[in-house]
């Protein structure tokens, strides 16, 4: 039997993994700050750690296995949200606002997540919710000699945990720097960070020995993991954005309010888009949604996301999405309503492998080959590629659109060497009237159908 092995960035070496309990497997996993839309980059972690989830729960049982993660509903990118709305005559006050704000990005999460084929954790804590659970933390921080109240604030005194920045494995210049840290008075040191601070009347708040206020970013997910899961659990992940400093500054209050927190430390590269780091200045940014309204199936966006292993870069590309849609449509086409239950001994290797999922794809890729379709969509099963059905979008057919372009490549041409764009306009016009989303740029023109695409539309056009 293949053990599992995964990368553990607090030791930085691939581990064979031992629960702590067997029966009682436990994950926790930094989840989104609620404020809007999920971007692509953020499907990347729920789908890495989604596959995960599911390994887990085919090698120890589904019952053995307890997933967590959170969402911080405490942010200020909240509070202007609401406060805008309060401004513009919105009804309710302003915690009303907020949790309204929250139960609306909240929603769209779960639309877009669950789009993407991702099983929905076995708790998703709220930050609101624990603010009692927060409160003890921080109290008991402050009688351990772990941290300090300052002018309605309270800090944790870096200098009281010797191994702060192990796990990052920053120097203290780089951790300043990498912080971007508050220089303030009541600091005793540049690297304290904030476990609570004071709340104006305008802003939500609760009461605390401290004064009215809210918590500290790092503090919530302490808190969240030490009252589901208890002090010592088995993983711990999220991107490696968190490295430094939200997962170092869990690490360091957690075990100084003496709690083991967690084994293994696991966390996925960034995501690019046609090899540039995503950001709305090079126009190059957008959600799940965008991709989803666009007419790209969310297995074809988790496809393209699981042909990179999680603790490599990931480039999205057309190209990418074009040749997964391709390769979905060929591989869905193999289903004859049975799935085995036999285990494909490379496949299964792969994934343990500490998430090899290229290399479980390359496994699918030649049982499709060798038409062994029901060890196929049994592995297809782990990796959430299938759900027990073919999805709707892989029965249609192909939409073939290359006359079309070869039409508007032309019409582009002539209207670039006669300056008289009003053929090209028109053409450009039907296109979308018929539900095709048109690209043109120096590199050439392409078209893709979107989900109101109407073929009927397009017979005048040939």
């Amino acid at each position: 039997m293949t053990t599992l092995k995964l990368y553990n960035t607090k030791t930085r070496t691939k581990e064979d993994f031992a629960p702590i309990d067997p029966e009682n497997v436990r994950m926790y996993v930094c989840g989104p700050t609620v404020y809007d839309r999920a971007h692509l980059g953020n499907a990347r972690p729920v789908i890495v750690f989604d596959v995960l989830y599911r390994l887990l729960r085919h090698v120890y049982g589904a019952e053995q296995v307890t997933y967590v993660r959170n969402f911080t509903d405490v942010d200020d990118r909240i509070n202007q949200t609401a406060q805008d709305r309060k401004a513009a005559g919105e009804a309710g006050t302003l915690e009303e606002l907020i949790r309204a704000r929250s139960e609306e990005t909240i929603s769209w999460y779960h639309a877009d997540m669950d789009a993407l084929g991702a099983l929905r954790p076995d708790h998703e804590p709220r930050a609101t919710e624990f603010i009692d659970q927060m409160v003890m933390m921080i109290e008991d921080l402050i009688e351990k000699g772990h941290a300090y109240p300052a002018e309605g604030h309270v800090l944790f005194a870096v200098e009281s945990y010797a191994a702060y920045g192990a796990l990052s494995g920053r120097s203290t210049d780089d951790m300043i720097a990498g912080a971007r840290v508050e220089v303030a008075p009541y600091k005793r040191n540049p690297m304290d960070f904030v476990l609570w601070k004071p709340s104006t009347d305008d802003l939500p708040g609760w009461d605390s020995p401290w004064g009215r206020g809210r918590p500290g970013w790092h503090i919530e997910c302490s808190a969240m993991a030490h009252d589901i899961l208890g002090a010592h659990f088995d993983i711990h992940g999220g991107g490696n954005d968190l490295q430094f400093p939200h997962h170092e500054n869990e690490i360091a209050q957690s075990t100084c309010a003496g709690h083991d927190f967690a084994n293994v430390w696991m966390h996925n590269e960034m995501l690019q888009v046609e090899g540039k780091k995503m950001s709305k200045s090079l126009g190059n940014f957008f959600t799940v949604r965008d991709l989803l309204d666009q007419g790209v199936p969310g297995e074809v966006i988790r496809f393209v996301m699981l042909s990179t292993h999680y603790r490599k870069p990931m480039d999205w590309t057309e190209k990418k999405r074009q040749e997964a849609e391709k390769t979905l449509r060929r591989w869905y086409r193999l289903f004859d309503g049975s799935v085995s239950q036999f285990k494909e001994p490379e496949f299964d290797a792969a994934l343990k492998d500490d998430l090899n999922t290229p290399r479980a794809l390359t496994a699918c890729h030649r049982l499709a080959n060798a038409n062994d379709d029901m060890a196929l969509f049994r592995n297809l099963s782990i990796l959430g590629l299938f759900n027990g059905r073919v999805p709707k979008w892989a029965e249609q057919p192909e939409t073939d659109l290359s006359d079309m372009e070869d039409k508007l490549k032309s019409a582009r041409i002539a209207a670039l060497e006669s300056k008289d764009f009003s053929a090209l306009d028109t053409l450009k016009n039907a296109l979308l009237e018929a539900g095709v989303e048109v690209q043109m740029s120096k590199d050439g023109v392409s078209l893709k159908p979107t989900p109101g695409f109407d073929p009927s539309k397009l017979e005048a056009l040939k």
